[in-house]
């Protein structure tokens, strides 16, 4: 573990030999095509597919599983692009199963990169009340956690706020010491890797574009219809399953459609820009500060976040993203846009909340106004202190009233095929922390569902 005070930048290939390196490569990049067949195909190389992928053939040595990623790498979206930290479950309704499996996921995460070397820092976190306001919401925090049974929080005051961050002002604050942070891009390679050490296969640049039943056995093979799921991609390729799961984080409400779902849940992309703090001013933040989330509005609010490489992200905001996978603010794909503008639960949303998404658009276009909304916990922070840094998606589900939806989704299909597929519609944040946890929870239901 490394502590914060101490950061320095590491990298993910640096954590590696030069023959490590070119080992894993050729793990990650495992490429099995011409009608092979498994037992399991597992769609969407992501934190949650992959953990998941590993819980399933830790439990079921016997069976045979595949993941199918439609990038060149793994975990190059929502895993890759987060902030980075290891949540410890202050924020959710106790009794909860988002509130269960964050607590449990950050206890599994620490432990598992204690076990396979994986540096991170238990940096802390500070929730901030800067305004009196805030005062009775932070000390409902406080309650929530400790009902969540989150570890070590403690109310501080003033004088406590200095010396824990010297340059953060606030009124009063929830200190949560059990908060760390990590590389989830690089958590996320090592379920890979270990998922192919014990026998499991990953197939890259394989992006599904059906899930259907077989009506004959693979062409060359005596199994006859033993693999009744035929998998399709975009090229044309071919893999046959007896099951199939699908973790598709952006694209999982279209990869449910495929086998008859309902479009609803309707995920909407919401983009988060991040500023970057000059690396002459890191000394400003030690670990994170957090601000009082505002219930009258749908996002927890801009933040900083110290990261393992050494840089320190400030923000982010909330924009509707016109593309599912668009990192830049002039990124757009007609259909990804259209899909959006057309869903009436999106409408809603934006109609209820428009006055602060108007102030999010702001934000995000001019730093000067993030910058000052940042001011209010660090005062010494100043425009020439930041760089524009980079940006998220968020695969945010929405009901068809406009409503954010804050707990699991799994779904089926119609049919015959309904009985062989298991889709996970929504995976709510935070996903990453949670993942050894949910990968648990969706194992189990893998299991019930298809009697493993």
């Amino acid at each position: 573990m490394i502590r914060c005070g101490s950061r320095k930048a590491i990298s993910a290939t640096s954590l590696l030999t030069r023959s490590e390196s070119k080992c894993a490569k050729s793990l990650l990049n495992t490429i099995r095509r011409n009608h092979s067949s498994y037992d399991v195909a597992v769609v969407g190389g992501g934190i949650v597919g992959l953990a998941t992928a590993r819980e399933l053939i830790l439990r079921h040595p016997s069976l045979s599983f595949v993941v199918l990623e439609k990038e060149k790498e793994l975990a190059v979206h929502q895993s890759g692009h987060n902030s980075g930290v290891i949540h410890s479950g202050i924020y959710y309704t106790p009794g909860s199963l988002k509130a269960r499996l964050c607590v449990r996921g950050a206890t599994l995460a620490y432990q598992y990169c204690e076990r396979k070397g994986i540096p991170y820092q238990r940096c802390g976190k500070l929730i901030v009340a800067v305004e009196q306001e805030e005062i009775p919401r932070l000390k409902a925090l406080y309650e929530r956690g400790l009902q969540n049974n989150v570890r070590d929080l403690r109310m501080i005051d003033a004088k406590e706020i200095r010396e824990r961050e010297p340059y953060c002002r606030g009124l009063m604050a929830l200190d949560s010491p059990y908060t760390g942070i990590v590389d989830w891009r690089l958590v996320a390679h090592t379920y890979g890797k270990e998922f192919q050490e014990v026998g499991g296969a990953v197939v890259m640049e394989f992006e599904v574009a059906d899930i259907r039943m077989a009506s004959e056995s693979p062409e060359g093979t005596a199994d006859g219809m033993k693999y009744p799921i035929s998998i399709k991609s975009s090229k044309g390729e071919e893999v046959r399953c007896r099951y199939v799961l699908t973790c598709g984080g952006l694209y999982s409400d279209r990869l449910s459609q495929i086998s008859g779902c309902s479009s609803e849940p309707r995920i909407v992309p919401f983009r988060g820009d991040y500023l970057v703090l000059k690396p002459e001013k890191h000394y400003l933040v030690k670990g994170n500060i957090y601000p009082v989330p505002d219930p009258r509005f749908p996002f927890l609010g801009v933040h900083f976040t110290p990261r393992m490489d050494g840089s320190v992200w400030l923000g982010p905001n909330a924009v509707l993203a016109f593309k599912r996978e668009g990192y830049r603010l002039y990124d757009f794909n007609m259909r990804d846009f259209g899909d959006a503008l057309s869903f009436r639960g999106l409408r809603k949303l934006v109609f209820r909340n428009l006055v602060y998404g108007v102030g999010e658009m702001y934000r995000g276009i001019f730093i000067s106004a993030q910058v000052k909304l940042l001011q209010k916990y660090i005062p010494e922070l100043s425009i020439n202190d930041v760089l524009r840094g980079p940006a998220g998606v968020r695969a945010q589900a929405l009901d068809r009233d406009g409503n954010l939806v804050d707990d699991f989704v799994f779904d089926g299909g119609v049919g015959a095929i309904g009985s062989r597929v298991l889709h996970v519609r929504n995976a709510p944040s935070p996903a990453a922390t949670s993942s050894l946890a949910i990968g648990e929870m969706i194992a189990d239901e893998v299991e019930s569902r298809f009697q493993l």
